[in-house]
């Protein structure tokens, strides 16, 4: 892995960037509203020293319930590593808003409260207009990148959600970037509920069109597919293409990416070891060595089921 800069803006001491674009990145009616969020961030300490496949942070204006400053919220970059711009000044992320109801969590909640709630930091920044400043730090994390040589290796990235965000930096990096490669293959493997719910889905088609390397697959999971089967999540879609991944897969220049809801890597993992593909990609403790893969409980695979360095895991709640 490359040497990746980290924490050049602290919390205590963010810098200030400047929306510069805001757009929704779904298709249609989604139930979700996600949209691709540019920041100029050209003289401050972040411009020219991000990575995709790290994170920034963002401190939202205003006091908390506890009367006390907002804490830094980390996004994950959806650029490539030269930025939006080509530059480096200039990086995005994808920020979907979170709407809620409340729910009793402490013992003092209280139990009737269902009323609605937004998210304080993603529903701000899908708030604000072009030329507003925001409060920025970072850039955080080392470990989900791509390698320092593109070349010496192919990739499947697995996503649900918005964490397709890396991969759309991915994906330019590789395939158009200044170092970009033509030889190495590309999957992306991309999880939702509903066809309308895909992110920068005509990208990922218009890249799949133009570069014979690349490949999109797409997993719904709440929609019947066209020939009336139930729909899938990602982990189901590697199986039935199984045939497609294990080249794939047992190639010893191949990286896994997966990054999503936390969750999603049961199936895959649990996947991957069915089909005897699994073992370059995790390590699995002796608690599970006599059960069957297709057997695992979801608390084994937590406890017993760790990714190896040709895996990078990036999950969240």
């Amino acid at each position: 892995m490359p040497q990746a800069k980290m924490h050049l803006v602290m919390p205590g001491a963010p810098v200030r960037g400047r929306l510069i674009g805001s757009q929704i990145c779904t298709k249609g009616k989604s139930h979700s509203f996600v949209r691709h969020v540019v920041i100029d961030v050209s003289g401050t300490p972040l411009a020219g020293n991000f990575m995709v496949g790290q994170s920034f942070g963002v401190i939202p204006p205003g006091l908390d319930r506890h009367g006390r400053p907002h804490k830094v919220r980390l996004y994950s970059i959806s650029s490539p590593s030269y930025g939006e711009d080509g530059r480096g000044n200039v990086l995005a992320t994808t920020v979907k808003r979170t709407i809620d109801e409340h729910k009793p969590q402490l013992p003092d909640d209280d139990r009737q409260d269902h009323s609605l709630f937004l998210g304080v930091c993603s529903n701000y920044l899908c708030d604000i207009r072009e030329g507003a400043e925001v409060l920025v730090t970072g850039p955080n994390g080392k470990r989900f990148l791509l390698p320092a040589n593109f070349a010496d290796h192919d990739y499947l990235f697995v996503a649900t959600g918005t964490g397709i965000a890396p991969f759309r930096g991915m994906v330019m990096e590789l395939l158009t970037g200044p170092k970009a490669v033509t030889t190495s293959q590309i999957y992306l493997v991309m999880g939702s509920p509903y066809t309308t719910d895909l992110l920068y889905d005509d990208f990922f088609r218009r890249m799949q069109t133009e570069h014979r390397n690349f490949h999109y697959l797409t997993a719904i999971s709440r929609e019947c597919r066209p020939d009336g089967s139930p729909g899938c999540y990602v982990d189901r879609l590697i199986e039935e293409h199984v045939d497609a991944f294990a080249p794939l897969l047992r190639n010893p220049r191949t990286l896994v990416y997966i990054c999503g809801v936390a969750g999603m890597q049961i199936g895959i993992f649990s996947t991957l070891a069915a089909q005897g593909l699994g073992e370059p990609y995790m390590t699995v403790k002796d608690e599970l060595a006599s059960i069957d893969p297709s057997d695992w409980s979801t608390e084994q695979i937590k406890r017993y089921v760790r990714p190896t360095r040709r895996c990078m895991l990036e999950v969240y709640d």
